[in-house]
């Protein structure tokens, strides 16, 4: 099975479980950008201090700080890992993809978890957050779309692509991103 992966797909499409519930499962080192900063500042780390300093201004952490705390946790684990929540836009897969050729770590797969626009609408509706509203959703969907268009194509053009239909329980769409890695 291919063990350095990277997660993509719209807002509910369920990444996030699958991310966790395949790294669980194969021992691999999941990371997710936000509780990566998160523990990067709870532990007081220099990386941590520069994040926490950005964060309270209320500004996003800059593409190299993240990839620099990506590197520290990628480099400390051989098993494998799953990137959940990053890159997000095409300057940071590239970067992404130059750091991990650094690190002779390159993607080995890059899951992209497809569903329909409107099953995504009653799936975060249904969540039942407060933030959560059709305008919200439809709003964020087509801002993940503008973005993300451009990391299908790359991630396409290295061959790394599979895409994966996100309908169904968790058990079934499960399978199917397993089915792919092998």
């Amino acid at each position: 099975m291919k063990k350095r992966l990277l997660f993509l797909g719209p807002p509910g499409a369920g990444k996030g479980t699958q991310a966790v519930r395949l790294s669980s499962k194969n021992d691999l080192l999941h990371l997710s950008t936000g509780d990566l900063l998160r523990a990067e500042v709870a532990a007081g780390t220099s990386l941590g201090t520069q994040a926490a300093e950005i964060m309270n201004r209320g500004e996003l952490v800059s593409d190299s700080l993240v990839l620099s705390i990506v590197e520290n946790k990628l480099s400390s684990f051989s098993k494998g890992w799953v990137l959940d929540g990053f890159p997000r836009t095409l300057a940071q897969a590239e970067a992404l993809d130059l750091l991990l050729k650094t690190i002779n770590q390159p993607i080995q797969a890059v899951v992209l978890i497809e569903l329909d626009d409107e099953l995504l609408v009653t799936r975060l509706l249904d969540r039942g957050r407060e933030d959560d509203n059709e305008d919200v959703i439809r709003h964020r969907l087509k801002v993940y779309k503008e973005k993300t268009a451009p990391l299908v194509d790359h991630f396409k053009k290295q061959g790394v692509l599979q895409a994966i239909q996100g309908s169904g329980d968790i058990e079934t769409i499960a399978s199917r991103i397993e089915a792919s890695l092998i």
